[in-house]
């Protein structure tokens, strides 16, 4: 541990500030460019003792928890509170135009779609029960430390307005002082709370958990590591009007605006295509819309939430015929031969990418390909294949969905 005085020289892509130490970059949580502070650095870590120089970019934060000097401790929910609208979003545009650069692609990025505050309908709290109470909140970065949470200005209002039942309920599941997770889903019918990392309650617990749910009337599912304990009325979504019951914790896109945004840059780019294969599919986030349109055959690793995307286009009037296939598109992509029929591909994958799925995609010949993607590193590792093999970017769009974070959602546009 030794003491610096050093300068800010721009923000990371976690989105910490990095300055440069003696002995190589240093890592400064809550800090901008230009900013001169002295720091008690442990290796590549910084932490701000007092600081000289501060930037105009700098803004109070909106949320009570934030920061170094957040109540209940330093909240690791939201990483860019500190910076102003104006370097905030252009730093996240720039993580798009960096990553096409480091792997030379040419492709004009359009300005970020904004988010607003109290969008998010889906999150992750953690949660823990002490003598005293039940602690509810987001760990501290790279700590176990839970910072209890009052407010969050990125949760929607329904989700916030309802804290006290989720501990509620919480309290009523916590079997010890172990730590658990609740993914938190606004649905049109209710929260959807799923619990993980719970060990198996006994009869007693979960009746007073069932009772405590059919008491709070805004829950509409509690489940445990995928398992409904109890339902009182079936979470929904829409996707472009059509009803969906997503399984228990399974992916929906954070906010609805994004996923709105997503779905209207997939929409226009498919145009007249008339067959199309949603790769990586969930629950119908893009096939549903997409069938409203074209023929769609939607392939997911997922069986429960194939299934839900399945029910959702059997229950609904007028759309184009939907097929559903599971495959694990990892182990077993859709091989080139297989994708020869459709005009058009769209594909979503998880942070990792799709590149042995993608290698297939390149030689299919399909005149049309959307790409979705929450982690630009790993898109732009896919798209120089589709380059390389004869495609050509046709636009390239970052979309805020994660608000005040270093995380942006990417929608590419390519055609043969």
């Amino acid at each position: 541990m030794s003491s610096e005085t050093l300068t800010i020289e721009k923000i990371g892509q976690s989105g910490d500030g990095i300055a440069r130490g003696p002995f190589g970059p240093v890592y400064v949580p809550f800090t901008l460019p230009g900013e001169t502070a002295v720091l008690a650095v442990n290796r590549d870590k910084g932490t701000v003792m007092s600081m000289s120089e501060i930037s105009p970019e700098r803004v109070a934060p909106k949320c009570r928890h934030f920061g170094p000097e957040g109540e209940n401790g330093t909240c690791g929910g939201c990483t860019l509170q500190h910076a102003s609208d104006n370097l905030y979003q252009g730093f996240k545009r720039q993580l798009v135009i960096d990553a096409l650069k480091s792997k030379a692609l040419v492709a004009e990025v359009a300005p970020l779609v904004l988010a607003d505050p109290g969008e998010r309908r889906r999150t992750v709290f953690t949660a823990r029960r002490t003598e005293k109470e039940l602690l509810l909140g987001y760990n501290q970065a790279e700590s176990h430390h839970i910072v209890s949470i009052v407010e969050c200005p990125i949760a929607s209002p329904g989700i916030v307005s309802r804290l006290a039942t989720i501990r509620t309920v919480a309290l009523a599941m916590a079997v010890n002082a172990e730590p658990f997770r609740i993914t938190v889903l606004e649905t049109l019918s209710g929260l959807d709370l799923s619990f993980e990392g719970i060990k198996a309650m006994d009869n007693a617990q979960r009746r007073q958990v069932i009772e405590t749910v059919l008491g709070a009337r805004s829950i509409a599912r509690v489940s445990l590591n995928g398992e409904i304990l109890v339902e009182p009325q079936k979470p929904l979504v829409e996707f472009d009007g059509v009803s969906v019951s997503p399984p228990p914790g399974s992916f929906v896109q954070a906010t609805k605006p994004a996923e709105e945004t997503m779905a209207a840059l997939v929409i226009a780019h498919l145009g007249k295509s008339k067959r199309v294969i949603d790769l990586f599919a969930g629950s119908g986030t893009f096939s549903l819309r997409i069938a409203r349109k074209a023929r769609v055959h939607a392939v997911e690793g997922e069986d429960k939430a194939l299934k839900a995307l399945d029910q959702a286009a059997r229950n609904t009037q007028g759309l184009k015929p939907v097929t559903v296939e599971k495959r694990d598109l990892f182990r077993r992509p859709m091989m080139a031969s297989e994708l020869k029929v459709y005009d058009a591909i769209v594909f979503d994958p998880p942070r990792a990418g799709a590149e042995i799925q993608v290698k297939e995609i390149a030689r299919s010949g399909a005149k049309k390909i959307v790409a979705v993607s929450c982690n630009p590193v790993t898109l732009v590792r896919d798209l120089r294949l589709l380059v390389d093999a004869g495609y050509r970017i046709t636009g390239v769009t970052p979309i805020d969905q994660f608000l005040w974070s270093s995380h942006v959602e990417v929608v590419a546009t390519l055609e043969k």
